[in-house]
């Protein structure tokens, strides 16, 4: 137990110092945000576009980093410049295909950058799985901001979001402008995404714009109820990655992944308990159910019952 004091003391000590209370800011806000929008992420099956706009938030911050400009701001012009292209070119299908064909030439670029910036191997490395060091009071203040905005985008057009993300055709039937909400999405992950850069990285953001709403589905069939979970799995995974990480002084991305998936498994978990249960229910009431028209449920005629709707003695 001597080590597990060890640990706790360190990081005791270690939340005193400012950059990790900065971090710790940074990460619940994180939480927030890709709480707020990972339900509709996982309804409109955007998974790859994730991935794909952080990567080329990548790409930003690395041309920011190399010619002097703030990395923060780098990568939000990347993100969604990159989320937006995907969405209008996507619109007409072939939505993985052309993520994948920017993907990879916004990874080329990124390269690019980061081979000519000097010191190019650390800042690679932080910039792919997140580095809390590197995080300033005013990258904090413009997380903040963006998460401010993107919430109250959200809530402002939540409605026609939720139903353009479930059903965009009838959406689009009931005047609903399924294109325009696509982009203002697409703009809203971009946002995102860039901002899970200094703390997760690129290559993991999708562990808290993803996994958190793939979580809540299991549980839960309301909306509403899944933005609140997923907001919890986001905000469990992300501050206590930070906390996690810093006596062993391992990166941030290894804890909130772990986290994240440990999450999705025991959700996944319910969902199968919850789904075994109520199938062994219905099977149950139509082991005595009777006939209408001459006609069993199915149920009961897979389990063997007879036109009375009766089993055979065992």
């Amino acid at each position: 137990m001597d080590w597990l004091n060890g640990l706790l003391a360190d990081t005791e000590t270690l939340l005193q110092v400012g950059f990790v209370q900065s971090a710790i800011i940074a990460a619940a806000l994180l939480g927030l945000v890709a709480g707020v929008i990972t339900p509709l992420v996982v309804m409109r099956r955007m998974s790859f576009t994730v991935h794909g706009t952080s990567e080329l938030a990548l790409m930003g911050a690395s041309a920011a980093l190399l010619t002097g400009f703030s990395v923060g701001g780098g990568a939000i012009v990347g993100s969604v410049l990159a989320a937006v292209v995907l969405a209008l070119l996507g619109m007409r299908g072939g939505q993985d295909t052309i993520v994948g064909v920017v993907l990879s030439f916004g990874m080329g670029l990124s390269v690019l950058f980061i081979h000519l910036y000097p010191g190019r191997t650390t800042t690679a490395f932080s910039l792919l799985t997140g580095q809390i060091v590197g995080l300033s009071s005013a990258s904090v203040w413009l997380l903040a901001g963006v998460a401010a905005l993107v919430i109250a985008v959200v809530a402002l057009f939540w409605r026609p979001l939720l139903f353009a993300s479930a059903d965009p055709v009838l959406a689009a039937a009931s005047g609903i402008n399924v294109r325009a909400m696509s982009v203002l999405f697409a703009v809203l992950i971009g946002l995102t995404a860039a901002q899970g850069v200094q703390i997760v990285g690129a290559l993991l953001i999708i562990s808290l714009a993803i996994t958190p709403g793939a979580a809540a589905a299991y549980v839960t069939a309301s909306p509403m109820k899944a933005v609140a979970l997923s907001v919890l799995f986001a905000e469990t995974a992300a501050v206590g990655g930070v906390l996690l990480s810093l006596a062993p002084g391992m990166p941030v991305s290894v804890f909130v992944t772990t986290i994240s998936f440990a999450i999705y498994l025991v959700c996944r978990f319910i969902g199968w308990y919850r789904g075994r249960t109520a199938t062994r229910d219905d099977v149950s009431a139509d082991r005595w159910a009777v006939p209408r028209d001459g006609v069993l449920p199915a149920t009961a005629v897979a389990a063997g019952a007879d036109c009375t709707g009766r089993h055979p003695a065992p």
